[in-house]
């Protein structure tokens, strides 16, 4: 976990130093749980007041190199543990007189403002990553030296009193719209999350799916498809996903029969799925919710059957590998009881009522703490699932430092939101891919797909290291003016939910893309396989995230929006067929095992299911249905063939 997770590499810390951490983490909490409760507290005190608990537990827990001992703080993140306690205390204490004069800033707000940039600067290099950091300092060296910038990246730039005074003394940079929900939304549900935990939900996942999937064709593989789809309703990141399920379900893989590559990658693509699972969907959901400006339980219900198709398809190729490998399920007396397995069940409910409070109105950070509430009260109907008092403090621990790595990557990705900005340079990105496709092309339906093309490849390589926060972050900032710019030459306007999801999509997709792929390399860890192999597997058997965005960019029924429920069945109905046709092409096994010929058939004939459109559907359908019946009728012939042949023997 800490050789791919920055946000696992903490301190184990002793002694009075522990404690006070231990406090401060709690204290975090509960800081976080008033607000929720009795409202937030003015827009720049709130995110001043997140941020500063997360710069001070960041440099109190994190080291500075990934050698540095981990067993005492070193005496220079005590000093920059109190520049984020003067820095963020700063707006709180003079609040009244920055309030009065924002716009202009004198030369100790701009040494204040200056350290607030290099303090996230730091502290997301710890906690998130080096290439966030890259980025975000590429989008300051741009904002400063936008006349020196070629061609339409030329623009008038900012001077440095100007750009310190818009990132840390506007909503429109560290403390800007990322940085908000990251100190109201986000904390409590990860919270939530941690409450969960401590009910022994993540266990119960794992029992659930062996109970379900474990005695089936492949049955390891298809444990780990399930355990990820759950554990993604509350998770936030892929890597912590491998590791936790992965730790458990690749062992397993291995030990019945499956690659070592094979079984990584398995539990890379699936975890990484987990991303896309609502309600959490890897914290962007709240986000998702400013950026987009649509009513959270919208972005639930649109994700919901993209998500499905999504872990149908890997369930679909694992079955297929499973087939052709001749691979059985799990042994009886590994199975869990099924009858004790769905007495905890109740373990589920809170994950359910809290879509249920939203989707009756309820706002989502009250939303989160009933649902924090509810957690306990159903913790209660079994001693082994109780959350005692020590527990519920560990809650608040746990909840408070998994939050940490959220608040350096949002407060860092203001930062390039901020630059965007003020530069205009998303909409000259989204012009500038929109006329390289209509260099290419002129046909509205081309131009559609040759600018999602682009700004897939572009969602992809910015996505590539970042946790999914500022993943989304970056791609919406970046990539997704691309399509909106292209709407005013369509006939039918790319709904904006889709254009959102689209490259939501695709970031997610870079955990598992090689040469990055961050849940490959962490999967190899536990697999002992080779990253890049690894890495190329994830990337087949989640071809369907390749494939559905550009299904719900050209049918947004998939996501909810503007359609009725028979045109959902056929559109599920028809993509999952689809999804069979593809996945068989790519394993090379359907009823029997397939030549390129009928590989490459079965692709197309897949592809044709998928693309939403009523003459390439019946298509598809037709070419499905003569493949299974020629498939049945070679098998049949074969099987004859060996039977007379083995009575020619006798």
């Amino acid at each position: 976990m800490e050789k791919y997770d920055a946000e696992s590499r903490t301190r184990k810390l002793s002694g009075m130093m522990s404690k006070v951490i231990i406090g401060l983490l709690v204290v975090f909490s509960l800081f976080q749980i008033y607000t929720g409760a009795f409202g937030e507290l003015t827009a720049y005190i709130q995110r001043t007041v997140h941020l500063g608990f997360a710069l001070v537990l960041i440099f109190l827990l994190f080291p500075a190199r990934k050698t540095a001992l981990r067993q005492k703080i070193a005496w220079y993140d005590y000093i920059l543990a109190v520049l984020a306690i003067i820095v963020c205390g700063y707006w709180p204490v003079f609040y009244d007189s920055l309030v009065q004069k924002i716009g202009s800033i004198d030369t100790a707000q701009m040494i204040i403002g200056g350290l607030a940039i290099i303090l996230v600067l730091e502290a997301a290099r710890r906690v998130v990553g080096l290439p966030l950091v890259v980025i975000a300092i590429a989008f300051l060296l741009y904002a400063l030296y936008g006349p020196s910038m070629p061609g339409m990246l030329a623009h008038r730039g900012l001077s440095l009193e100007q750009l310190i005074n818009s990132m840390f003394y506007t909503t429109e940079g560290i403390l800007g719209t990322p940085l908000q929900v990251s100190s109201t939304f986000i904390f409590l549900f990860i919270l939530f999350g941690a409450f969960l935990g401590q009910t022994g939900v993540g266990n119960y996942f794992n029992d659930l799916a062996i109970s379900i999937a474990g005695r089936r064709i492949g049955g390891p593989a298809k444990v780990a498809v399930f355990t990820s789809a759950l554990e993604g309703t509350i998770s936030g990141s892929s890597v912590a996903n491998v590791v936790q399920s992965g730790s458990y379900t690749i062992p397993l893989m291995k030990r019945l029969g499956y690659h070592r590559n094979f079984a990584g990658a398995v539990e890379a693509a699936a975890s990484t799925g987990g991303q896309i699972m609502p309600p959490v969907m890897g914290a962007a959901a709240f986000l998702m919710v400013e950026f987009a400006g649509v009513p959270y339980i919208e972005i639930v219900k649109a994700a919901v059957i993209p998500a499905i198709l999504y872990f149908t398809g890997i369930w679909i190729m694992v079955h297929f590998e499973a087939k052709k490998q001749g691979l059985r399920g799990l042994p009886k007396e590994e199975i869990p009881a099924k009858k004790e397995v769905f007495k905890k069940i109740y373990l589920l409910t809170p994950i359910l009522a809290i879509i249920i409070f939203m989707d009756i109105g309820t706002s989502i950070s009250r939303a989160a703490l009933l649902g924090i509430l509810f957690t306990i009260i159903v913790s209660l109907f079994r001693k082994d699932t109780r959350i005692t008092l020590s527990k519920f403090f560990v809650a608040l621990i746990e909840g408070a430092r998994s939050a940490l790595g959220v608040a350096a990557a949002t407060a860092c990705a203001g930062i390039i939101v901020g630059v965007v900005t003020k530069t205009g340079l998303g909409l000259k990105l989204g012009n500038e891919i929109v006329g390289l496709a209509q260099t290419i092309t002129s046909n509205p339906n081309a131009l559609l797909l040759l600018t999602l093309f682009f700004t897939m490849i572009t969602s992809i390589i910015i996505g590539m290291g970042s946790p999914t926060t500022a993943n989304y972050i970056i791609t919406s900032t970046i990539a997704l003016p691309a399509i909106l710019a292209l709407n005013n030459q369509l006939e039918v306007a790319v709904p904006v939910l889709a254009a959102h999801m689209f490259v939501f999509y695709f970031g997610i997709v870079a955990d598992i893309t090689p040469p990055v792929a961050l849940a490959a390399f962490a999967a190899t860890g536990i697999s002992g396989g080779e990253p890049i192999r690894t890495g190329i597997n994830a990337s087949k058997l989640a071809v369907a995230a390749f494939i559905i965005p550009y299904m719900f960019v050209m049918e947004p029924e998939l996501l909810m929006i503007n359609t009725t429920f028979l045109g959902v069945l056929w559109i599920i109905f028809t993509a999952i067929t689809g999804m069979v046709g593809i996945g068989a092409g790519l394993i090379g096994y359907w009823y029997k095992k397939l030549n390129w010929i009928e590989r490459i058939a079965s692709v197309v004939i897949g592809l044709l299911l998928i693309y939403p459109e009523g003459y390439s559907d019946l298509i598809g359908l037709a070419g499905f249905i003569a493949m299974v019946v020629y498939q049945f009728a070679v098998k049949k012939g074969t099987e004859v063939g060996e039977k007379a042949a083995e009575e020619a023997n006798m």
